[in-house]
């Protein structure tokens, strides 16, 4: 394996440095960064421009001598100067921050929830479920991005913005809303056709009774979980967890360490309000690792010899997650002010953050999360359907082979069938798929940021373009190229563990 790794990082690093040399070359000659010094009235104003203008980016020399000199500082960590004489670096730290808000958040849930539906569309094959997930997969990738980002800034955001000055939902809405939850619920059923009525009815009428509800208290207006919601997710949370990590067994320890780590945290709910009223990053991350490192206690001890990593993996993810659930409540206690602040319009559609905002954690939070809602969901529906027919195709090319038949014929529950076995290795291609994925969507997501208005790794590479400035333009090779080189290597990586019969060294 490290054998593997050296030859992987050294040949990486010549390529990669290649790479460099002929960006560089074609970022020199892309424009002419003496454009605007020659639009000056001529005169001495026009001559000293351009002579500082030559100065500063060494214009005068030939391209392969400044492009080693651009080389050897980019090696002690100094990326020069853009044509305006900014910080090259300060411009990266920036742009890099916001790219990182922007698709970290997208790329995540494209991720998880992709896969999920793909798992989940191969397990119900040419079912109802199946066909609709298809269907509204190759819409959404068929969607130019633009247009759908234009599309949500109208109807998403500007509509909403306008209904929750009086948020009440209409009949027909919370009838709509409530047909497709059932229609899920039911596709979601493994049965017969009674056990699937019974299911789509239950799941309609308990949801026009949930929405009617929250409708005519103005919860909409002035959101917030409760301590009986937070419980009630928590628990249900605890039942999830354990049977995907060791099948309902409702005495099993793993069961046990899991509804133990759920009342943790509902007491913690509870116990540490007066910290949650207005916290920092430092104490929010704190809190999230003393949650992991008492969740694992309590698996450790509740789990035996026999349950005892099932145990940890239960307690530790209900922990987590019950964590999450609170964080939640807290943001949705401080919408009402927070909209208040923002005169009634929450949902932001330019820029990625309200200049000079001053408030609380939670309002900020809101304030990073209202601006983050439409460019990440512009961006999910995209690579969702992507990794959904990825996923899709992967396991079902995987359960036709032999040794999950095998596992099926030994009697293995089902659960061990897809997790252990299908989804372990249809996983391959899908981590081949993600690593390209995270290293391509760290250069900026240019189309996006135009559309929202983000000054972001995609803004600084088309400035550099426009300018004829191979600075900024090296600075985005640099990032985006490295996180291609990095993350095709831990892909490399993770097949091995994905697979033993993948060999690395």
């Amino acid at each position: 394996m490290l054998a593997f790794i050296a030859r992987r990082l050294f040949v990486s690093a010549l390529v990669f440095l290649a790479a460099t040399a002929v960006v560089f070359v074609m970022a020199a000659n892309v424009g002419d960064p003496l454009a605007e010094a020659r639009q000056l009235p001529s005169g001495q104003a026009q001559e000293a421009a351009i002579a500082e203008i030559t100065e500063r980016m060494n214009l005068d020399e030939p391209v392969f001598v400044r492009y080693f000199r651009w080389l050897g500082s980019a090696l002690t960590g100094d990326l020069g100067v853009n044509v305006t004489g900014q910080s090259v670096n300060a411009m990266l730290e920036n742009a890099v921050g916001a790219t990182l808000q922007l698709v970290l958040a997208a790329t995540v849930l494209s991720i998880v929830v992709g896969i999920t539906i793909g798992v989940i569309s191969a397990l119900r094959q040419y079912s109802g479920l199946d066909l609709s997930v298809t269907f509204a997969a190759f819409l959404f990738y068929s969607l130019p991005l633009f247009w759908v980002a234009t599309l949500l800034k109208q109807f998403v955001a500007i509509d909403l913005n306008n209904w929750l000055a009086d948020p009440k939902l209409a009949l027909w809405v919370i009838g709509l809303i409530a047909l497709f939850v059932a229609l899920f619920c039911a596709a979601l059923v493994v049965g017969d056709r009674r056990s699937r009525v019974t299911t789509f009815v239950v799941a309609f009428v308990a949801m026009c009774a949930l929405l009617w509800a929250l409708s005519e208290t103005g919860w909409f207006a002035d959101p917030g979980l409760g301590i009986f919601v937070i419980s009630l997710t928590a628990v249900a949370g605890a039942i999830g967890f354990t049977t995907l990590f060791s099948g309902l067994d409702w005495h099993s320890p793993p069961m046990r360490a899991a509804m133990a780590a759920a009342i943790a945290g509902i007491a913690s709910a509870l116990l540490l309000d007066p910290v949650l009223r207005d916290p920092n990053l430092a104490t929010i991350a704190l809190l999230a690792v003393i949650t992991a490192g008492v969740c694992f206690a309590i698996g450790w001890l509740l789990g035996g010899e026999l349950y005892r990593r099932s145990a940890v993996q239960s307690a530790v993810f209900t922990g987590l997650f019950t964590g999450a659930v609170i964080f939640t409540d807290r943001l949705l206690q401080s919408f009402a002010s927070y909209s208040d602040m923002k005169g009634g319009r929450p949902v932001s559609t330019i820029g990625s953050g309200t200049p000079n905002f001053q408030g609380t954690f939670w309002q900020s939070g809101l304030d990073s999360v209202g601006h983050l809602a439409l460019p990440t969901l512009a961006l999910m529906l995209i690579s969702l359907a992507t990794y959904t027919r990825y996923t899709r195709a992967s396991m079902l090319e995987v359960m036709n082979q032999d040794y999950v038949r095998t596992a099926r014929a030994k009697g293995l529950p089902e659960r061990a069938v897809v997790t252990r076995h299908s989804l372990r290795n249809g996983l391959i291609p899908i981590t081949t798929l993600t690593a390209y994925d995270i290293g391509t969507v760290m250069g900026g997501a240019v189309v996006t940021e135009t559309v929202f208005g983000w000054r972001a790794m995609g803004r600084m590479l088309l400035d550099g373009i426009n300018q004829g400035d191979p600075m900024p333009i090296m600075a985005f090779f640099l990032v985006a190229g490295g996180a291609i080189v990095a993350f095709n290597m831990l892909a490399d990586i993770a097949y091995g563990f994905l697979d033993p019969r993948i060999r690395l060294s």
